[in-house]
Parts: structure tokens; C-alpha cells; sequence
């Protein structure tokens, strides 16, 4: 056996372990039940390697026990997974829209493309680049041209913008809070803590950076709704279209961003309670704090 057979990556084994836990709630598999190393790699169609680290994984968790004759059982049944644990490697084409997200932030695409040339570029069939292309452009950064083609549009490609972008936000989101029309959403706030504390509970190890991108920016958004003032919604969305690619390359640090999410239920706890000001010196805080890590982590660019 090669090493790298013995030992598979952590992020498919991550992936694995969400979908063990998924079938131990589908089956369902009760507390005492054993699980086959053999079964689960048929079932997962995978080899029994990555299976065996992903159940290793579930012991750390508690999720798994061991069992007298070898091998694990259930030790407790997990909690419902909200992102769904059909995610192996992110969303279908994931690899591939972030190839073009990359080569597009790198100078490798130029403005304007053809799908014909994007179809050769990606080896990609005509229905799974219509997909990806549909996803990119409701994300706001291509669009079609009339007649023919697609051209991308402006994103934040330095280190310099990007800082920028983060300076406006630190001015503007603690601003939303102070706004008189400012009205708390209770329901949409409570379906942004529901997200926040399944990345808490262990979906922040295996998301996608796009869904990881998504959860985060859906709550900075629902908090700048709240403000009943559609500026500051609209400005935070043209930010957030704009640095969507810059936060795709920056280095995802599982462990700042779990963080990152304890800070956010913090943030929605604070508001659902009415301590506004509170709230807005921790959003804050919160972003300065953000700015800087992600400073660190993010790869030259080439304005750099």
C-alpha cells in the first residue's frame, strides 16, 4: 500500500465522516449499532482507507465508539447536517468554478469569453458549463453579452482594494445598527444562527470556500436589511460581489473561521436581545479583526 493510501486526505476524510454521519441518520442506525469498515466503503465507493480515518475522525467527535470485537460502533446519534451530506468535493463543478475564478483573478482569462473556448479550456460539456456559468452570473461577477459571448465583470484583484473594501465595511455595518428605521428580523436572524452553529458544530471543517463565502455574507447582509435603509444593503452587496473571488483565494483557515463563526452567534445572540450598541461595537471589532487575518493569509496578487 502507497502512503498516500494510508493516509488519505483530511479534507475527504472530513467529507466522509458528514456522510457516515448522514447515513447513521437516513438508515437509521441506533446507539450499540456496529458499522463495517467493508459495507461503508462499498456503500460510499471509496476504499476502506479513507473510510477507516473518517470513523476516526467520528471517535474524536463522539459520534463513534469502539467495539469489542474491533472496529466502531455508534456511540450517539449526530445531529441533522443542514448543508446536506450529498457534499463530497462542494457543489457539482466546484473544482472547476474556482479554476476559472483563479485563472479570471490571475490574468489567464481574458474580459471576454466564448462558451466554445470555455468548453475547450475546462474540458467541460455544454450543460455543466451552462451551470456554472448561470451560478457565476447570479453571483454578479460575468454576464452575457448580447448576441455572443460573456464578459466577466470588475472584481477586486489587489491586495491594496481588497484592504480597501474592508476599511468601507468597518465604517459602514456598525453605521446600519445606529440607523433610526433599524428593525430586527428575528426570523431571518434565526435562520442565520441555525447556519452559523452547524459550520459551528463541525460543518466549518468541510464546506466549500463558495459555501463557507455564502453563510457569512448572508448574515452581514440580513443584519444591513435590517437597517431599513436600502443604501447601505446595496452597498454592502456590490462589496461582496466585488472581493467574492479575492476571498475564493485567500487561504481558508478552518480554525480562524470557526472562530469567525463563535463571533457570529455572538453578534446574533446581541441583537436578538436588543443590545444594539453592543452589537455594533462588536461588529466592530469583529471586522478589524477579520481584516487582519485574512491580510495574512492572502497570496500575492498580481497588483502586489
Amino acid at each position: 500500500m502507497s502512503p498516500a493510501s494510508e493516509h488519505p486526505p483530511r479534507a475527504l476524510s472530513e467529507q466522509l465522516a458528514v456522510r457516515i454521519e448522514q447515513l447513521i441518520l437516513d438508515t437509521p442506525l441506533e446507539p450499540g449499532s456496529a458499522l463495517v469498515e467493508r459495507t461503508l466503503a462499498s456503500r460510499l465507493r471509496v476504499s476502506r482507507s479513507p473510510v477507516r480515518a473518517a470513523l476516526k475522525i467520528l471517535a474524536e467527535r463522539g459520534t463513534v465508539g469502539p467495539r469489542a470485537q474491533g472496529g466502531y460502533v455508534v456511540q450517539r446519534r449526530p445531529k441533522s447536517l443542514p448543508f446536506g451530506a450529498s457534499f463530497e468535493h462542494g457543489p457539482p463543478g466546484e473544482a472547476t468554478y474556482l479554476k476559472i475564478g483563479e485563472d479570471r483573478l490571475a490574468g489567464r482569462l481574458p474580459e471576454r469569453v466564448s462558451e466554445n473556448d470555455l468548453m475547450r479550456r475546462y474540458g467541460l460539456t455544454k450543460a455543466t458549463l451552462a451551470s456554472l456559468l448561470r451560478r457565476i452570473a447570479n453571483e454578479g461577477w460575468i454576464e452575457r453579452l448580447p448576441g455572443h459571448g460573456w464578459q466577466f465583470l470588475p472584481v477586486l484583484t489587489s491586495g491594496d482594494t481588497y484592504d480597501q473594501a474592508y476599511r468601507f465595511r468597518i465604517l459602514l455595518e456598525p453605521a446600519a445598527l445606529s440607523e433610526p428605521g433599524f428593525t430586527v428580523d428575528e426570523a431571518a436572524l434565526r435562520r442565520c444562527l441555525a447556519e452559523q452553529q452547524a459550520l459551528i458544530d463541525g460543518a466549518v471543517r468541510w464546506v466549500s470556500p463558495a459555501q463557507l463565502f455564502d453563510a457569512n455574507t448572508r448574515l452581514h447582509e440580513t443584519i444591513a436589511a435590517c437597517s431599513g435603509n436600502v443604501f447601505f444593503l446595496d452597498s454592502l452587496k456590490r462589496i461582496n460581489r466585488l472581493r467574492r473571488l479575492m476571498e475564493y483565494r485567500t487561504t481558508v483557515d478552518r480554525d480562524a473561521a470557526a472562530r469567525r463563526c463563535s463571533e457570529h452567534k455572538t453578534l446574533i445572540e446581541l441583537l436578538l436581545a436588543g443590545q444594539r450598541q453592543a452589537a455594533a461595537d462588536f461588529i466592530r471589532l469583529h471586522l478589524r479583526d477579520a481584516a487582519r487575518e485574512k491580510a495574512m493569509g492572502r497570496p500575492p496578487t498580481l497588483d502586489d
